[in-house]
């Protein structure tokens, strides 16, 4: 058998595992026994890694390819990529972007509308049989209520049209103003925090954005406050808003994402102003079809003319 030319990372859908190996002779690197060792060995004639947002690149693993010259990743996130080794190389990378910004900002407005008005709560009080017993809490409203944003990229934006349907005053913190967006821009997160009533992250992962939740703008978002993440676990710290929902001094979160997934904080499991969620922003049929499709897309360019479609890098 003639040395592999791509190898995957991760396991993906097992029809998309199916696909790279039978039609792109891609070779599955987690089934290996040492798979930096037999990157090493096996590996010398790599020219593309095919892995995932959860997966990711490794600067040992794009050190041990020495050909490689594409990284195509089947997600919109790339902080589990090794960018400054790929971009040392030269190496191209690529993501899966836009296809999953409407079920994204979907989950992030039911994980709004959920921790607001508790209805997984509810739906847990029903089926415990406690109806009988009294009456449900009074919940928040949401419509009509001050939204704040942090990241206004693709998702983000969906999710401020989302909550215009809900006449939310709407507001967002980025790096820099969006030109033309219609909102609120507002350069301090701490006071974004303060003024909002929910408060939902949508930006990117990575260093850059590590722990810029922090205690001080948790504080602010205050004790009647909800913050929902579908960013990454990162972008909170995470310890701080535990501690916050545990104290009384944040009203309630929605969180699809978490610092080590899939461990949860176990004092977030007995909280019912928390609605927890298992990374499944992305998870319909429809987004994961046009997900799997972009990323062969992607690798069909780069074999074919030496450029991806969607380029990270």
């Amino acid at each position: 058998m003639s040395a592999p030319q791509i190898v995957q990372v991760g396991p993906l859908a097992p029809q998309t595992n199916a696909t790279l190996l039978q039609q792109y002779g891609a070779a599955a690197l987690w089934q290996q026994a040492g798979p930096l060792a037999w990157a090493r060995s096996a590996g010398q004639q790599v020219r593309v890694v095919v892995t995932s947002a959860r997966h990711g690149c490794s600067a040992a693993l794009i050190d041990a390819l020495p050909r490689l010259e594409a990284i195509v990743s089947f997600g919109v996130g790339y902080d589990a990529i090794a960018l400054d080794a790929a971009r040392a190389r030269g190496i191209q990378v690529s993501n899966t972007p836009d296809v999953l910004n409407d079920c994204v900002a979907d989950l992030a407005f039911g994980l709004l509308l959920d921790a607001a008005r508790g209805i997984a709560h509810g739906d847990r009080f029903v089926r415990a049989g406690r109806w009988p017993q009294g009456g449900f809490p009074l919940t928040t409203r949401v419509s009509g209520k001050k939204l704040g944003i942090l990241g206004l990229g693709r998702i983000g934006e969906i999710v401020a049209r989302r909550a215009q349907g809900f006449d939310m005053e709407i507001a967002y913190n980025n790096r820099r103003p969006r030109e033309g967006a219609p909102w609120r821009f507002e350069a301090d997160l701490k006071a974004l925090a303060s003024w909002a009533d929910f408060l939902v992250v949508a930006t990117v992962g990575g260093p850059s954005t590590a722990g810029l939740v922090s205690r001080d703008v948790i504080d602010a978002l205050g004790p009647r406050g909800i913050l929902v993440n579908v960013s990454r676990g990162s972008v909170i710290d995470e310890a701080a808003m535990v501690a916050a929902l545990l104290e009384g001094r944040l009203g309630g979160a929605g969180l699809d994402v978490f610092q080590d997934e899939p461990n949860v904080p176990p004092a977030l499991l007995a909280l019912d102003n928390v609605v927890l969620a298992p990374h499944m922003a992305s998870g319909t049929h429809e987004t994961r079809a046009a997900m799997t499709a972009l990323t062969l897309q992607n690798l069909d360019a780069f074999l074919a003319g030496g450029k991806v479609l969607t380029p990270v890098l």
